[in-house]
């Protein structure tokens, strides 16, 4: 017979949670100065086309990031397989994830 210890369970779905949690805040952070950094870019490069101090190819702009975001799409599409093997490591995994989110909605 397999014997749960509820203590360790706890344990283990605590820490993946607060690891989860400090990770998605951080990971919020990081895609707001991301994107902060890429708007500020493109202002500049909108102010400097005015001033006719440079020539932007916006069609070739706009293409590279729907490439991107259809490369994206394809990844999340299969998980590798250490993916898989990482899940089974459930209640860690499952702590983690619910941190992460609340991290980043916090964040």
């Amino acid at each position: 017979m397999v014997e749960f210890n509820l203590q360790q369970l706890g344990l283990e779905a605590g820490g993946g949670a607060l690891i989860g949690g400090i990770i998605g805040f951080a990971a919020k952070k990081v895609a707001k100065l991301v994107a902060i950094i890429v708007g500020l870019e493109l202002a500049l490069f909108k102010f400097l086309e005015t001033r006719g101090i440079l020539e932007v190819n916006w069609t070739a702009i706009g293409g590279a990031a729907q490439n991107a975001t259809q490369g994206g799409g394809a990844a999340a599409g299969q998980p590798p397989s250490w993916i898989v093997s990482l899940l089974s490591a459930l209640p860690v995994s499952a702590g983690f994830a619910t941190g992460f989110f609340v991290g980043f909605k916090k964040g």
